[in-house]
């Protein structure tokens, strides 16, 4: 019988989006039964998205008090044929302007940004994908400290055909970026035959929450010239910092730590976005910033696949271009942010759970090691899955952010209200209290030797004796747990 026509593109039909991944599934899961305080208040949480909601009432209201920025009021209606035909690549130039503006302030002003060099694409999403393509071919590869976000498999990957290779980052340092890592990775590509084009960071980290300092940088860009590769930075966090250190920018070090001459500007670019800062990933705002011409030309070519709406432009070039209401909000927003990440960490810490210390971001990285079974993936993924199906909380296994060392989670906490964030906490809370109860039973079992005694005498209920001492996470997931009965 002959085979049945392919009907699909190989791209189209293979995996290379990488939603296989358990970060993903927890979306599904919860998807498929999503909490709500008074609906459904025993579905899943969602804390496995990096959403801003903290401050959007501060937008709503500079939205009414400014009607003139859209083009569907009576007051922003002269501009309406204007704005609706704009269909410029290039991009509105107020819209630019503002961008440039903006880009400078949410950096305090220590580095400048030409408005021609602003180029948009459809969201953060957007401008990976196409400095993934400007910068390398298929098989060719970026390299990329880990842990890191998810998404980049898809982003960068899917359809450039690029490769993501790690630079091992470790808990040890609080998985900062060593040039010795860095010079490791560079140099285990080359021997495996594949070509480096360039370096990606996400400043601030995702899912980290810490911003890199300027030492760092200035090396990477260092690095960066001497061999020839690009250097991708992406900026997506950078007005979501809320505690000392200050974030530095790279545009900020090529401007003023380093000699002139020591850095080609050409292998320097940015990515942002306003998805996170502002909580807005609905507007599909994504930015490449490049020192190099010839991206900034391809880039705006490419720009024609995922313009930003004319609309969504008028009404941000407005927005953005308040620099008073901009100093304000980034003011508050990091306010609001410091609040929640204080009130969530303090309540880990009254159960015993730490986080890596941060000072960015909507998410923590909460270290679960002490409660894995062993120090292995599979060993995370078991916890992940009781989390996910009894406790009903979606948050993100280290593993599928490509960390080495099992046990880490991100958990995002900005993306909800109060209420919801105690709900959390207080399943959080009787998690842990169950799980230190199953692990004191079994050590008192185990202490009094009556393992030794069962594996003499009672062979069959000694092996499931034994399972239970080593993982606390079998009682959890029995029938019988009062923690199953409870989150059911």
């Amino acid at each position: 019988m002959a085979s049945k026509p392919e009907l699909l593109s190989r791209m189209a039909a293979g995996d290379g989006h990488g939603e296989k991944s358990s970060y993903f599934d927890g979306w599904k899961a919860y998807d498929m039964n999503p909490f709500d305080l008074r609906h459904n208040p025993g579905g899943v949480i969602q804390m496995g998205l990096a959403e801003n909601q903290l401050s959007l009432d501060l937008i709503e209201e500079w939205s009414k008090a400014h009607p003139e920025a859209s083009i569907c009021t009576a007051e922003g209606a002269s501009q309406f044929k204007r704005i609706a035909n704009f269909q410029d690549y290039h991009g509105l130039p107020e819209f630019r302007q503002a961008m440039a503006q903006f880009m400078g302030q949410v950096r305090g002003w220590k580095a400048t940004f030409d408005p021609d060099r602003v180029v948009m694409s459809g969201g953060a999403t957007g401008a990976q994908e196409t400095l993934a393509f400007c910068l390398a071919n298929p098989g060719e590869a970026f390299l990329v400290p880990t842990p890191y976000y998810p998404g980049f498999d898809r982003d960068c990957c899917w359809r450039s055909g690029i490769k993501l290779l790690p630079i091992e980052c470790h808990s040890s340092n609080d998985f900062r970026l060593t040039k010795e890592a860095l010079v490791t990775a560079y140099e285990s590509a080359r021997s495996s035959g594949v070509r480096v084009k360039g370096i990606l960071i996400t400043n601030p980290s995702n899912p980290l929450g810490t911003t890199t300092d300027r030492a760092t940088l200035a090396m990477l860009a260092a690095f960066a010239t001497e061999h020839r590769v690009h250097l991708v930075c992406d900026e997506i966090y950078a007005g979501s910092v809320f505690a000392k250190p200050d974030f530095v920018s790279i545009a900020e070090v090529i401007d003023h730590d380093v000699p002139a001459g020591a850095v080609d500007r050409d292998l320097i670019h940015i990515a942002y976005s306003l998805s996170k800062d502002f909580g807005l990933p609905g507007f599909r705002v994504g930015i490449v910033y490049s020192y190099n011409d010839a991206v900034v030309a391809c880039a705006r070519k490419m720009s024609s696949f995922g313009l930003v709406s004319s609309q969504t432009q008028y009404f941000l070039a407005k927005m953005l271009g308040d620099e008073e209401f901009m100093g304000r909000f980034l003011r508050e927003s990091a306010r609001r942010l410091a609040a929640r990440h204080d009130r969530f960490t303090s309540g880990l810490r009254e159960v015993g759970i730490g986080c890596l210390r941060n000072n960015a971001g909507l998410f923590s990285w909460m270290d679960l090691r002490g409660m894995l079974r062993e120090k292995t993936a599979e060993a995370e993924l078991e916890l992940w899955r009781v989390i996910i199906r009894k406790v009903k909380l979606n948050v993100s296994p280290g593993t599928s952010f490509h960390c080495r060392e099992p046990g880490w989670f991100r958990v995002c906490h900005a993306n909800m209200d109060d209420e919801t964030m105690e709900v959390a906490l207080g399943r959080i809370r009787d998690f842990v209290h169950q799980h230190q109860r199953q692990k004191a039973k079994a050590q008192r079992w185990a202490a009094k030797g009556q393992l030794h005694l069962s594996l003499q005498r009672h062979g069959a209920m000694a092996s499931q004796y034994h399972h239970a001492l080593s993982s606390p996470m079998a009682a959890l997931l029995s029938p019988r747990s009062p923690l199953v009965h409870a989150a059911s």
